[in-house]
């Protein structure tokens, strides 16, 4: 771990929270830099995180989507839209690092495009980081912050520490450069209040200092990752194809038939795919859990 600049960060309720505090703050009726207005849209990786659909609807935007890859999303496809969508795509929400639900990882070289699409298209990139510290194993994936440029941002990292610590926690941060985030300091109840949860951040904040949680999230990706080899070994022996993510919470596979754990179509924007998909999470259950509902999936 090493220390960032505070006036790079802005604590919040976790990582919905800032989603959606983002887009309202920097979203039609809010912001005029980005002159926002009903018919704009948000572009999203299908599959992804079924929540955040809501959340771009609620701020009045339009939902497009293009395929994910094993080394991030499609910017082919990204660019293309963007193109036929003449101006209208202001926002672009990525998992970039241990996809939900898919698993994948954005690559390095995807990244730097992804910015350079950024600021060819004008758009805002929200990228949802809630599992960028849960690694089975050394990794040199950086927040998207730091491959943003300062002198014309374009990138929100959201982290949260309820996939770190607990569900409840309910703290996280959004990281950006000051003038991105400025707007965010100026709702009137965090004007009013300044940071939204004061007590729950200091109540976190020995547990950080003394690295404590340092030796907290290596415990819990040690153990997660055991899980997840479990299930991945599982799903293989049952006859079942699976990519074995390197941290996270979550396995994609597709079914032969029977079907166990979240079915896929809520992942897409119209409902309308993924209908033999399975997200399969193993950080909650045991390991006898997992291998019983893994049996059932035998033909």
């Amino acid at each position: 771990m090493h220390q960032v600049p505070s006036e790079q960060h802005l604590f919040h309720q976790g990582s919905e929270t800032a989603t959606t505090l983002l887009r309202r703050t920097h979203s039609w009726p809010w912001m005029r830099l980005l002159h926002l207005k009903p018919g704009d849209i948000c572009v999203f990786e299908e599959p992804t995180y079924f929540l955040a659909f809501t959340m771009a609807r609620n701020s009045f935007l339009e939902l497009k989507g293009v395929p994910i890859m094993e080394d991030g999303m499609d910017l082919d496809a990204l660019d293309k839209v963007c193109t036929e969508s003449e101006g209208k795509v202001k926002f672009v929400y990525t998992v970039p690092i241990h996809h939900n639900p898919t698993g994948y990882s954005m690559s390095n070289e995807k990244r730097v495009r992804l910015m350079q699409l950024a600021k060819k298209h004008k758009f805002l990139v929200i990228a949802d980081e809630a599992y960028q510290l849960l690694n089975f194993g050394k990794t040199d994936m950086k927040p998207l912050f730091y491959h943003d440029d300062k002198e014309d941002p374009r990138v929100f990292s959201i982290g949260t520490f309820s996939k770190l610590i607990g569900p409840g926690t309910k703290v996280g941060w959004v990281q950006a450069h000051t003038s991105l985030l400025k707007p965010l300091t100026d709702i009137g109840f965090i004007d009013s209040g300044n940071n939204p949860v004061i007590f729950s951040s200091m109540n976190l904040l020995h547990f950080v200092e003394s690295g404590a949680l340092a030796k907290h999230i290596d415990a819990v990706s040690k153990d997660l990752g055991e899980r997840c080899q479990l299930i991945c070994r599982k799903l293989r022996e049952v006859g079942l194809e699976v990519y074995e993510p390197k941290g996270g919470y979550f396995v994609w596979v597709k079914s032969k038939g029977k079907k166990t754990g979240k079915s896929g179509e809520a992942t897409a924007i119209k409902k309308d795919k993924f209908h033999d998909y399975m997200r399969l999470c193993f950080c909650w259950l045991t390991r006898e859990q997992i291998e019983e509902g893994i049996e059932y999936l035998r033909p």
